[in-house]
């Protein structure tokens, strides 16, 4: 497949640019940084706090799918994910490309949004630890993550495209097993930890199937 990569020296993009030049697939890498690219693919320097928008079409241009590992690593990138991943949907509407596969989170089911204002209270995969106790915890600490990753996805919701988001839990840096339980709609019950490796693995299976196209997808150990 030719696949465009979206913040691909990320801590999901990375894993997804490995495992897609492993796989054999044909690569663009969007990246902020190319010196940070060691791959032998094609690599497009684009920063999606501003991008030229004439660049970021030319990087989807004949994508057979586009996969995001856009996410805000500090307070003061807190608006990347909704901001860049409008950009990209106008590029990819330019280039004429349909299939898109974003990373968001977990939790984001209960985080309210401009167009999900009252949200669900809990995630119907959730258990009493994380609805009561560690739920409440993490969405105080990361109110303006969680709520860039909300509008995102209204993003892709209006976008017209054929997008899956992807919620994992809690990211860890071990290896790829192949080895997770997957959910639509709700996040996986007890599922409390996934490696990005895997969760990388994951986005890129979802690439070729079309099916999950306006399907929110969890995953989990």
């Amino acid at each position: 497949m030719k696949l465009t990569i979206v913040a691909a020296t990320g801590g999901i993009g990375l894993q997804i640019l490995q495992q897609a030049v492993a796989a054999g697939h044909d690569v663009t890498a969007v990246v902020r940084n190319p010196a940070k690219i060691s791959a032998d693919v094609r690599v497009v320097q684009a920063d999606l706090s501003d991008p030229d928008p004439v660049t970021l079409a030319a990087a989807m241009e004949g994508a057979d799918a586009v996969l995001s590992g856009l996410g805000g690593s500090s307070r003061a990138d807190e608006d990347v994910a909704a901001r860049g991943t409008q950009a990209i949907v106008t590029a990819m509407k330019t280039a004429g490309a349909r299939r898109i596969i974003v990373v968001s989170a977990a939790p984001i089911g209960t985080v309210p949004s401009p167009s999900r204002p009252h949200p669900p209270k809990f995630d119907p995969g959730d258990g009493f630890l994380m609805r009561h106790l560690l739920g409440p915890v993490i969405k105080a600490v990361l109110r303006g993550h969680y709520a860039d990753l909300a509008r995102m996805e209204d993003v892709l919701g209006d976008s017209g495209l054929d997008w899956t988001v992807v919620r994992p839990p809690r990211l860890t840096n071990k290896p790829a097993t192949g080895r997770y339980r997957t959910a639509a709609g709700q996040n996986v019950r007890g599922g409390a930890l996934i490696s990005r490796a895997d969760a990388a693995g994951f986005m890129l299976a979802l690439a070729a199937r079309p099916e999950t196209a306006g399907q929110v997808m969890a995953i989990a150990n």
